[in-house]
C-alpha cells in the first residue's frame, strides 16, 4: 500500500516587528561637531587648526617605552592584572603629591583615577545628576561637558561672562534662581576661549558655592602649559570650595592622549559614588597605563617645560598673523597658555556657513556656534596654534584669509 504523505504546511509569513526605540536622550544629544570637522578635513593637505590635539612629535615616546619596558620587565603580573576601581596606588601617590607641592594639600585616597578625564564627567553626571535637574556652564563652554550633561537629562544654562571668564554676579543670581546642582568650569585657559578666570573671581566663585549651596566642578586639563604670567590657584583651594569641589586633571596635554588617563579629587562620599558608577562603566583604568604613567611622573616636569617652549612659539606665531588673516574690525584674545585662542569676525560673518567655503582653501577652524548652551554668537570660531609648525601656522593662516575673503 502507498502512503501519501501529507504536503508539509507552509511557513507562514512573518511581519518583523520594529526593534524598540533607542533612549530619547540619544536624540536630544548630537555628536561633537569637533570630530565631523576633523573627519572632513583629515585629508594630509589639510592645515588643521581644528583639533584640540597635542603635536605628536613632541610625544615622549622614548621615556614612555622606557617605562612601559621597565613595568612587564619587573612587574608583569600585576600590569596585566585587573586592578581596584580607585587606581593604583603608586599613581595615586604621585598625582597626590604634585598637587600638594602646588598648594591643594591632597592625599592619594582623595584621587580617583578615571579613563580620561572625560570619564570623570561622565561619572559627575551619573553620581549627581537626574533628569531634569539644572547645570550652569560658562559661555562658551567645552563641547564634551554639554554632551555629557545633555545625556544626563540635565536642564544646562550658560552664565553670563566677559573677556576673564564667568561673572559671579551673575552666577549667584543663576544659583539662587534656578537651584542647579552644580557649575562646571574650565578656569584656566578655557576650551574654546583660552581665557583665564582671575584670582578674586574665583574667590567669588568659592565663596557663591558655600553661601548657596552648589557643587563646583572644576576642570583643569591646561594649566600646566603656561606660557606667560604667574599660576592662579586652583578654586578648590580657595576658602569655602574645600567640601564641594570635584577637581578634573588629565594627562592627555602633558603626556600622551592615547594613554587615556585622568583623575578627579572629590570629596570623599561624593567620590565614592563615582567609584560605583566606574565599576558600572569599566571596573578600573588600564592597570598597565597607570603603572606605567606612574613611572613617567619623574620626569614630567622637565618634559613640560620642553613642550611650553615649542607651544609658546607657535601661539606667537599665530598672533602674529591674525591681523593680516582676518577681518578688518575682527578681535581676538591673547591667551596665557593653553591650546587655544577664541576670534570674533565681524557680526555679519558666520563662521559656520563659511566654514565649508574655506575648507575649500585647505585650512579648517571650529566655528564657535556649538559651544554655547544659550544663544550663539555665530560669528566667532576657535583656533588651536599647537599642532602645527610656526611656517604651517604662517600658511594656514595666509589660505584662511583667502577663504574668509572668498
Amino acid at each position: 500500500m502507498t502512503v501519501v504523505e501529507p504536503a508539509p504546511h507552509p511557513h507562514p509569513r512573518h511581519t518583523a516587528a520594529a526593534t524598540p526605540p533607542l533612549a530619547a536622550r540619544t536624540g536630544a544629544v548630537g555628536g561633537s561637531p569637533v570630530r565631523e570637522i576633523l573627519a572632513v578635513t583629515a585629508r594630509p593637505e589639510v592645515i588643521n587648526f581644528a583639533g584640540g590635539l597635542p603635536a605628536p612629535e613632541l610625544f615622549d615616546r622614548e621615556g614612555i617605552a622606557a617605562a612601559f619596558h621597565d613595568v612587564f620587565a619587573e612587574t608583569p603580573a600585576q600590569a596585566l592584572q585587573y586592578s581596584t576601581t580607585e587606581g593604583e596606588p603608586s599613581l595615586r601617590a604621585g598625582l597626590a603629591a604634585r598637587m600638594s607641592a602646588r598648594g591643594l594639600p591632597t592625599d592619594a585616597g582623595d584621587l580617583l583615577v578615571t579613563t580620561g578625564s572625560q570619564q570623570g564627567l561622565s561619572l559627575l553626571a551619573t553620581a549627581l545628576l537626574d533628569p531634569g535637574d539644572t547645570v550652569l556652564v560658562e559661555d562658551p563652554c567645552y563641547l564634551a561637558a554639554l554632551q555629557a550633561f545633555g545625556l544626563a537629562g540635565a536642564r544646562v544654562v550658560a552664565v553670563p561672562g566677559d573677556a576673564d571668564g564667568v561673572d559671579p554676579r551673575a552666577l549667584e543670581e543663576l544659583v539662587t534662581r534656578e537651584r542647579p546642582k552644580l557649575f562646571y568650569t574650565v578656569p584656566t585657559f578655557q576650551n574654546p576661549t583660552g581665557r583665564t578666570l582671575p584670582a578674586e573671581r574665583r574667590a567669588a566663585v568659592a565663596e557663591v558655592a558655600a553661601r548657596c549651596g552648589v557643587w563646583i566642578v572644576e576642570d583643569d586639563p591646561y594649566g600646566e602649559l603656561r606660557y606667560d604670567g604667574e599660576r592662579v590657584p586652583w578654586i578648590a583651594s580657595y576658602p569655602g570650595a574645600e567640601d564641594r569641589t570635584v577637581l578634573l586633571g588629565s594627562f592627555s596635554k602633558v603626556m600622551a592622549p592615547g594613554l587615556r588617563l585622568g583623575w578627579l579629587r572629590a570629596p570623599a562620599a561624593l567620590r565614592r559614588a563615582c567609584a560605583v558608577a566606574k565599576q558600572a562603566a569599566d571596573l578600573h583604568t588600564p592597570t598597565v597605563n597607570q603603572l606605567a604613567a606612574a613611572r613617567c611622573l619623574a620626569g614630567l616636569d622637565a618634559h613640560v617645560t620642553r613642550v611650553r617652549d615649542v607651544y609658546r612659539e607657535r601661539r606667537d606665531a599665530m598672533l602674529a598673523g591674525l591681523a593680516e588673516a582676518l577681518p578688518d574690525g575682527s578681535t581676538w584674545n591673547r591667551p596665557q597658555g593653553g591650546m587655544f585662542l577664541w576670534a570674533r569676525l565681524p557680526g555679519s560673518y558666520d563662521t559656520t556657513a563659511l566654514l565649508p567655503k574655506v575648507v575649500r582653501h585647505n585650512v579648517a577652524y571650529v566655528p564657535g556656534a556649538p559651544f554655547y548652551a544659550g544663544e550663539p554668537d555665530r560669528s566667532t570660531l576657535r583656533l588651536c596654534f599647537v599642532t602645527q609648525t610656526p611656517e604651517e601656522i604662517g600658511e594656514g593662516l595666509r589660505r584662511l584669509g583667502e577663504g574668509l575673503r572668498g
